[in-house]
């Protein structure tokens, strides 16, 4: 039995790598997802998750990088404080019945966020887009990082609608910028949950090459296989279903 859970679980963390690495995330929301549905400790929930989206993160921000699409200037009003305060995040440690419905809401939130881009109709273009003021992307980059570092549930998926709703820069733009906010957002958090990392489940090595296949294809052609909106769709679902089951209990 516990062999078949691993099993569903690997195959569930590789398509929710493959789904949000085509659409420019790293994907903690999902893996906490599968992880709830799948009964996992929260303590060990989180570290095993900001250990994936940071895998992942990586990968996404190679890939921009190799084609020049990153820049510092979108990137660093983010990070200043981003950084800190997933540390801080990260070394905080909510109790069960807190944390459980805590992440829940925030799974149901990112459920209605990847909604809301799947349905929008007019997206920033290159005209539109203006780069983000520097003391509200810092003050956005602190809150996202604090929140996302205390439930390991990354932070891109938050940053991403705040970009596009503020027209702060277009949607490649906010794909690259997310990807490396994800990137030292994650690694800070892990970093700062530490005394947690003894347990990450035995499966977790699995798991690893599973999020890296799935985080690979996705970057490459996951968004060509199938479209998007039903992508999003999907996931959306995902998400709603483990949030409600987090907050029921």
């Amino acid at each position: 039995m516990e062999s078949l859970k691993n099993i569903w679980v690997t195959v569930g963390l590789f398509v929710v790598a493959l789904i949000y690495a085509s659409v420019g995330q790293a994907g903690a929301t999902g893996y906490i997802a599968v992880f709830g549905l799948a009964g996992i400790d929260p303590i060990a929930m989180k570290s095993a998750a900001l250990m994936l989206n940071l895998l992942v993160a990586g990968i996404g921000t190679y890939q921009f990088w190799r084609v020049g699409r990153l820049s510092w200037r979108d990137i660093y009003p983010f990070a200043v404080l981003g950084i800190p305060f997933s540390l801080i995040g990260g070394a905080t440690q909510l109790p069960g019945d807190v944390y459980l419905p805590l992440v829940g809401g925030l799974l149901i939130v990112a459920a209605g966020l990847m909604v809301r881009s799947a349905v929008q109709r007019k997206l920033p273009q290159d005209t539109d887009a203006i780069k983000a003021p520097f003391w509200p992307a810092l003050a956005t980059g602190a809150v996202i990082g604090f929140v996302s570092g205390t439930t390991g549930t990354g932070g891109g998926v938050f940053l991403a609608p705040v970009i596009l709703a503020m027209r702060w820069g277009t949607v490649r733009q906010m794909a690259a910028t997310t990807a490396v906010y994800n990137l030292m957002n994650s690694g800070a958090a892990l970093l700062g949950s530490y005394a947690t990392w003894s347990q990450v489940p035995p499966a977790m090595s699995y798991w690893i090459v599973a999020v890296a296949a799935g985080g690979v294809i996705g970057a490459f052609v996951g968004s060509r296989l199938l479209p998007d909106l039903w992508m999003r769709g999907v996931l959306a679902l995902l998400l709603l279903a483990a949030g409600a089951k987090m907050i029921a209990g």
